[in-house]
């Protein structure tokens, strides 16, 4: 099942959405590709960005508040958090990926940022974070 996964985009923690947001610009020529979006669930604003054409995008994500999850994260200097895959069926996926030795760290839930389609995370062994998204439309994040 895993074989329909598509990447979706590169989770990227940062301080400051709207400076990585312009950094990036400037030096790469990325453009936002959402607003800057409150999910309370992940206790993160996040933003998504883009280069024209592609269909993979950044997703920066700040800590909303002191106590936020990423935090840790963040203390640790921020850069690479995940890498997030699109497929049809998130929870064969889920399945399949926990038949292949990865484990499930928060079941399918619905998230803000994907106007309500829902996410998934897991870790392998490598101590990758690994995050799925419900496909959506085609030319839609």
């Amino acid at each position: 099942m895993t074989s329909g996964l598509r990447l979706h985009h590169i989770g990227v923690v940062v301080s400051n959405i709207s400076e990585a947001t312009a950094a990036y610009h400037h030096r790469l020529q990325y453009e936002p590709k959402s607003d800057v979006v409150y999910d309370p669930k992940q206790q993160a604003d996040v933003q998504f960005v883009g280069l024209p054409g592609d269909t993979v995008y950044l997703e920066f994500v700040a800590p909303h508040g002191p106590d936020g999850p990423l935090n840790a994260a963040l203390g640790k200097g921020g850069g690479l958090h995940h890498l997030c895959y699109s497929t049809d069926d998130i929870d064969s996926a889920c399945a399949d990926l926990r038949s292949k030795g990865m484990t499930l760290i928060r079941r399918p839930v619905e998230a803000v940022a994907f106007q309500g389609r829902r996410i998934a995370w897991l870790m392998g062994r490598d101590r990758m974070l690994v995050e799925l998204v419900e496909r959506g439309p085609e030319g839609e994040l």
